[in-house]
């Protein structure tokens, strides 16, 4: 029998549910059963999990509980939410025979779904098996919560299933700033629903649960949680039958507008919740299709795969405020500047590009209406209010997004629409952030160490990238005299940050450029540091500093390494580092890592970091030191690249990889390998650059209708395809294969009025064939270039 594409099985089903005039129920792990999925661990089950939606999201622990979670309003991240509101603490299902009852809130199995979660009880002495499943459906404010019962016995059981639903109808972090005041939770049952109808009873802030089942009792009571929420409790009287699998659909919704919008979504969800699976699996599937990843490591690429899915997880669409990616889960769920100008490059490389712009407009809009002078924001909450108007680094970094979005969809619309704000940005970067005049901007980067504000690597660098793409642009929009004056900074900048910040003593770029009095105080600070962390030679290292400085005594700025922070490899991510101190500064890095990547601080790692392979011990108060990030450690990735070091950058990949599931399967914790944010944004920056810029080596020029391919293949990489990359109104696709001394890379497209341009090392023993599609070649002293419009073309490399 011929096989029916799902996505043809998915869209008749669709159709079928639409037409059917009373709610469907269905068995949601059948639908779902061909989905990827990974199952967690047994250790990690008390840890937690996210239900992801761009509306409302879950998160609570992978047993089935929910405890009061989360720093940033310390007790209250987790729950569900429904931004700019927190909906419910949680809720528990209990189960009770009249002589017996059990509490459902210890799970012996979770499995993650790209767009959903179970969590399996085994309940096998008491003859029952029971799943709870769930997903969020796309743009609704509501979450849909399936649980399966089944009697595994030949006798009939009776049994309550009771309910509990604990409101907690509260305003985000900084609601107070845009006069958001948590009042207490009033309950109304309403019987023809069957459900709990809970307010605010200070604001219009809603939510409703209950089943498709009708209740026999109902109850409210005052929450066992933190805070001014109520209990509604509902209970079910359940008939199984021997050997019966019975289903139960519990909705939640909410609105902070109007009890009818609460009650039209949950309606909504209770009628169509098949279709909206259905319809978010099939979102999901292309999703996966898009900058498809096939390698021989399938470790890294399922690590891919999902990240993809993860990127999905963290939108967040507040329609009075805006629509865009968010941080992290479950701490930072609000957005930022620059962990968006991270993420979205990466976003932009694996074809989601409509929340690329989404994010960019949020961005700039809020931040011309805070600042106006081009300064862009760091944290703003999903109410508007901004917590930080930004980091020094956000400017410049604004700038170079920009500029690789356009790259990728050749928009000149939307070049013109931001280019003000970059030459507001960069002015204002450079008249109110340089006392001294020496084009190193003063003030914090992304190191957020006290003191850490005079003039930082991270910062320079960025800012010689931002300067570099504005001159770009401006000969894109025919700012020529412009694009001139912004190139002359970028290479004077270029010079100093090499010749300023360079160490030779450390074979490093230093952290910082400041007086010998700045550098005393941090190093004071950073002793206390390490001696609190028992690391004995950042102790030795630090006062034999301190003593070459008070030895030599000086009033003039000098560059220096003292945290060894992850920064100091910058001028290799963005490939300006002159290349014999580029190698120096790379093995310099490769001391501070570990099994799992490089360390935020280097001053915080030990001498037994190369051979730790276990949990981070993350302190009782959230706190970043001594963590290893995946940032820094994509960053490395990225830097070995730039410098032709693809074996070594695959490296770094795998560390990160290692992580990948450790705690939260299908995703890559913040802190290496299961501390901070569950899942974090600008994971995908790290992946997605050195796979597909420069393994593959795809760098798009869309506004020329033109696509690069400089590939640079890791020697364990035998074969190796990315399909479907969505360069603007192109579909790009790369292939390679090694065998012996053959590689044949093909190249195809969806275009046919775009020019391809493959560019591959010339080799002096061996030759180069066209086997498939016709190229214009073009040769230099050390490359050789294929220029074609073909639809495909494939070239075969035989060495001697």
């Amino acid at each position: 029998m011929k096989r029916i594409p799902s996505a043809i099985i998915i869209l008749n089903f669709l159709l079928i549910a639409s037409c059917t005039s009373t709610p469907l129920i269905s068995d949601f792990s059948e639908i779902i059963g061909d989905s990827p999925s990974i199952k967690g661990k047994s250790k990690y089950l008390n840890s937690p999990y996210v239900t992801a939606g761009d509306r409302v999201y879950m998160v609570g622990h992978q047993n089935g509980s929910f405890p009061d979670l989360g720093w940033h309003v310390k007790g209250e991240m987790g729950g569900i939410w429904n931004h700019p509101i927190k909906l419910m603490d949680g809720f528990e299902v209990t189960l009770d025979w009249g002589n017996r009852s059990l509490k459902l809130d210890s799970a012996t199995s979770f499995i993650n779904y790209p767009f959903a979660n179970k969590h399996t009880y085994d309940l096998s002495v008491n003859n029952l098996q029971i799943e709870r499943f769930q997903f969020v459906p796309d743009g609704k404010e509501g979450i849909l919560i399936q649980y399966k019962l089944e009697n595994l016995s030949k006798n009939i059981q009776n049994l309550n299933l009771v309910f509990n639903g604990f409101s907690d109808l509260r305003p985000v972090w900084l609601g107070e700033q845009t006069q958001m005041i948590d009042g207490e939770d009033n309950a109304v049952f309403l019987k023809n629903t069957g459900a709990w109808l809970i307010k605010d009873n200070q604001n219009p802030w809603y939510v409703i649960f209950g089943s498709n089942l009708q209740p026999s009792e109902q109850s409210s009571e005052k929450s066992t949680h933190p805070g001014m929420g109520i209990a509604g409790n509902l209970t079910y009287e359940i008939t199984l039958q021997p050997n019966e699998i019975q289903l139960i659909n519990f909705s939640i919704a909410g609105s902070y507008k109007s009890k009818e919008q609460a009650l039209a979504t949950y309606d909504s969800i209770q009628k169509n919740s098949t279709n909206y699976l259905m319809s978010k699996k099939l979102r999901y599937s292309q999703l996966a299709e898009q900058s498809k990843l096939t390698i021989p490591d399938k470790d890294v690429q399922e690590a891919f795969e999902w990240l993809k899915y993860n990127c999905d997880w963290l939108i967040r669409d507040v329609p009075e405020i805006g629509r865009g990616i968010t941080a992290g889960i479950p701490d930072y769920p609000w957005w930022f500047g620059v962990d968006s100008e991270y993420a979205l490059q990466g976003y932009m490389a694996i074809g989601q590009t409509e929340i690329v712009k989404n994010t960019i407009h949020l961005i700039d809009s809020v931040s011309n209406v805070i600042n106006g002078n081009g300064r862009i924001l760091h944290e703003m909450s999903t109410n508007g209010a901004v917590f930080n108007k930004g980091n020094i680094n956000e400017t410049p970094q604004f700038a170079s997004l920009i500029w690789q979005t356009y790259l990728w969809n050749g928009d000149h619309q939307f070049l013109k629409k931001y280019f003000p704000t970059v030459k507001k940005g960069l002015k204002w970067l450079m008249t109110e952030n340089d006392s001294n005049e020496n084009l190193f901007p003063d003030g914090f980067g992304m190191m957020e160490i006290h003191g850490l504000d005079s003039e930082m690597i991270d910062v320079a660098v960025y800012t010689q990238k931002a300067f570099a793409d504005a001159s770009k642009m401006a000969n894109e929009l025919g700012e020529d005299a412009l694009a001139n004056d912004y190139a002359e900074v970028a290479r004077i900048l270029k010079d100093k940050i090499n010749e300023e910040f360079w160490s030779e003593d450390f074979s490093s770029y230093a952290d910082f450029i400041g007086t010998d009095e700045q550098a005393l105080k941090l190093i004071e600070d950073a002793i206390v540091r390490a001696d609190t962390l028992n690391k004995p030679w950042a102790i030795a290292e630090l006062e034999e500093t301190k003593k070459s400085i008070l030895r030599n005594p000086s009033r003039e700025l000098k560059p220096f390494v003292l945290h060894h922070n992850w920064v100091v490899n910058t001028p290799m991510e963005m490939k300006i580092a002159d290349k014999d101190k580029a190698i120096k500064a790379l093995h310099t890095a490769e001391n501070f890592v570990n099994p799992f990547g490089v360390f935020v601080t280097g001053i915080d790692r030990d001498a037994s970091a190369g051979s730790d392979d276990g949990s981070f011990k993350g302190s009782k108060i959230f706190s970043y030191t001594g963590a290893v990030m995946t940032l820094p450690t994509g960053v490395m990735a990225i830097a070995e690249n730039n410098y032709g070091r693809p074996d070594y950058a695959l490296n770094y990949l795998k560390r990160m990889t290692r992580t990948f599931s450790y705690a939260l399967p299908g995703s890559i914790y913040e802190v290496s390998p299961d501390y901070g944010m569950i899942t974090q944004a600008w994971n995908i920056y790290s992946f997605a650059i050195p796979i597909v810029h420069q393994f593959f080596g795809i760098q798009p020029k869309a506004s020329e209708k033109k696509v690069q391919i400089i590939p640079q293949m890791p020697e364990q990489w035998n074969e190796a395809a990315l399909e479907n990359v969505v360069i603007a109104d192109n579909k790009i696709s790369v292939f390679f294969d090694k065998k012996d001394k053959i590689s044949t890379i093909k190249v195809s497209q969806t275009n046919k009025d775009w020019n391809l341009e493959i560019v591959l090392p010339k080799i002096i023993e061996g030759n180069y064939e066209i086997v498939k599609g016709n190229a214009e070649i073009i040769t230099t002293e050390t490359q050789i270039l294929y220029l074609s419009k073909d639809p495909v073309i494939e070239i075969k490399m035989t060495s001697e």
